[in-house]
């Protein structure tokens, strides 16, 4: 794939991004790469496609929620959605987001990362339930490949509850624990259908409150 065409499909996925941030995304790839060499951060199935498997995955998170300034994602491991998000959030002035993962090595690459680029991002070495303190009035949560949407929406309550939106990345068997979750919390859902998987869907998740006993 040329790099006029890989930048086309990251536009197609995200939305406008300049130049500039998508030549930064590809030296980001070449970094995922190598550090993944010494640090498990990715699936060996999916090493031989990050671009499209990880990285235009994530990146069209920005498309939904286009105008939103304040991101926190949840378990971030290598990278994916928050580090892409950070790398998209540099073009809209103001904006950062808040990666938790609390494996070291795993927060010693995003930290390393984010350094390198500059990037409006922090990181909190913690578990999701120790930084719910640290993390004030974000706009949208994310996570992928993290958990089941019931333990997700459990680990984002405090958040979703006070009016922040989730964006959850998942796979075929995503109605189920849509069912699952109902016996827990009652929701406004919208399903956007990947535009890198066939198999996969967005959940966006609003209005989070306890569900009504039967």
């Amino acid at each position: 794939m040329s790099a006029d065409d890989a930048w086309a499909d990251l536009q197609a996925a995200a939305g406008p991004v300049s130049r500039e941030t998508f030549e930064r995304l590809k030296a980001f790839e070449r970094l995922f790469l190598k550090w993944n060499r010494s640090i498990n951060l990715a699936a060996p199935s999916t090493l031989d496609d990050v671009w499209r498997r990880h990285i235009l995955d994530s990146a069209q998170l920005a498309r939904i929620a286009p105008a939103a300034m304040r991101w926190v994602d949840l378990g971030s491991g290598g990278g994916f959605p928050g580090l892409v998000l950070g790398f998209l959030l540099i073009e809209r002035p103001g904006a950062s987001i808040d990666l938790v993962e609390s494996n070291r090595k795993k927060a010693s690459f995003l930290q390393s990362v984010i350094g390198q680029f500059n990037l409006p991002a922090r990181v909190l070495a913690r578990r999701i339930d120790d930084s719910y303190p640290l993390v004030s009035a974000p706009e949208i949560v994310t996570a992928r490949a993290l958990a089941a949407l019931p333990d997700l929406l459990d680990l984002a309550a405090p958040w979703l509850t006070k009016g922040a939106r989730a964006l959850f990345h998942k796979g075929r068997d995503y109605r189920a624990e849509v069912e699952e979750s109902a016996h827990r919390w009652a929701f406004d859902l919208v399903e956007h259908p990947s535009m890198t998987d066939p198999h996969g869907i967005i959940l966006e998740i609003t209005d989070l409150r306890p569900a009504t006993p039967q």
